[in-house]
């Protein structure tokens, strides 16, 4: 582990790390159905700390693995068994999601043994990579030490919290400290000791490959909802709209992420990395959300939720709105660019989905504002194609000949 070529051409994800992504297709379903359940019995407070929660510790393990395997991926027997240690800890952690809803619906306190079980594995096996890369990585063995003693004070403050099985209240604030440890220490790592080699390609690749797993959520809420109307209808023009919908938006918030050439840019902006990559928390929770909100949605035309319409349409309006905002925040971190064409698309995507909201408080059919809500991002796609690709696209092309 004397650490990669952050330069190295054609570097590109493992199979190793596309079968570790499988488990978090499963704790992505698992936190997706939750909310959509917590949202349809109108534990809207409920749903979203426990989405928050859980979904901030599914995307954080994962950060962790690919950066760390940008930089120090050998792809020996030590590293692929230990990378299975973590792929179990995925696992727990996923089987531990549900009762953290719960509990957090009952208002007691927050059972979150499982979950914590589950992310203390995975932290465990990430420690002995850190120290392996410590001791065979001299030149960089204060950074690797640096993550290795984060994640160690880190896992010892979320033991504390399970033993100290406090109120929801108390806990969301131990969790608080606990998350500005765990984000303290790749950032006193990356600043203070020269940093890791990770490959910026790589990394924007990895980010992409996890960004389609969880488009998956809303490919899977899309048939939750076709299915929900055909039940109820059979074969209809709404079946048909609502399966236009789903997949057309699923379809353009691809599109939306995608358009810009993140690799090249971010190679050449490598001080952009904690921003670009902290940032996509927030993006790879709201896409998951838009998936709970399509469940909800057929939970809604299923007469199974206690949402009105309104409340419906804006489940899957809101995630929505607020992936757009952050794709277009993580596009200006990278482009530097004050187009007015760029505020005028987002004023305009978003003012699209308000419509959508608005059109179900006037009883319009719920097909038709899931069909509305689809045409915000994909204003958002044709502002960038026919205004802004050339810049951007220019910019990237100028980023690669630098590299």
């Amino acid at each position: 582990m004397s650490g990669r070529d952050p330069h190295q051409q054609g570097r590109a994800a493992t199979p190793l790390e596309l079968l570790f992504d499988l488990t978090f297709v499963v704790a992505f379903s698992i936190s997706a159905s939750q909310l959509a359940h917590q949202l349809a019995d109108k534990h809207v407070g409920a749903g979203l700390a426990g989405f928050a929660f859980s979904t901030f510790a599914v995307c954080w393990a994962w950060i962790n693995f690919s950066w760390f395997a940008s930089a120090y991926d050998t792809d020996d027997w030590v590293y692929r068994l230990t990378t299975m240690l973590q792929m179990v800890g995925v696992l727990i952690l996923a089987l531990g999601i549900p009762p953290v809803f719960r509990s957090i619906a009952e208002g007691v306190h927050v059972d979150n043994r499982v979950m914590v079980a589950g992310y203390v594995v995975m932290r465990i096996a990430m420690v002995f990579q850190w120290l392996r890369a410590a001791r065979q990585d001299p030149g960089r063995r204060k950074a690797c030490l640096t993550y290795a003693a984060s994640i160690t004070v880190a896992q010892l403050g979320w033991i504390g919290v399970i033993v100290a099985n406090t109120s929801v209240g108390v806990t969301f604030l131990l969790v608080a400290i606990m998350t500005l440890i765990e984000m303290a220490g790749p950032w006193l790592g990356e600043r203070a000791h020269n940093g890791t080699p990770w490959h910026a390609h790589h990394i924007a690749e990895r980010y992409g490959l996890l960004v389609i797993i969880a488009l998956g959520e809303g490919v899977v809420g899309t048939v939750a909802s076709i299915s929900a109307v055909i039940s109820e209808q059979g074969w209809s023009v709404d079946a048909a709209l609502v399966a236009v919908a789903g997949t057309g938006l699923t379809f353009s918030m691809w599109w939306v992420y995608f358009v810009v050439p993140a690799a090249d840019l971010l190679h050449e902006q490598r001080e952009c990395s904690f921003r670009w990559g902290y940032g996509h928390i927030l993006v790879f929770g709201s896409i998951v959300a838009t998936g709970a909100g399509l469940h909800t949605a057929a939970y809604f035309i299923e007469e199974h939720s206690k949402l009105g319409s309104v409340e419906t349409v804006a489940a899957v309006a809101i995630p929505v709105g607020i992936y757009l905002v952050l794709i277009f925040a993580l596009q200006f971190l990278l482009l530097h660019s004050r187009r007015v064409s760029h505020v005028v698309s987002a004023a305009v995507s978003l003012g699209v989905l308000c419509g959508a909201v608005a059109l179900a408080a006037a009883g319009v059919d719920m097909a038709v504002c899931l069909l509305v809500v689809t045409a915000a991002p994909v204003v958002a796609v044709l502002g960038f194609e026919l205004v802004g690709a050339h810049p951007a696209r220019q910019r990237a092309a100028g980023a690669t000949g630098q590299s």
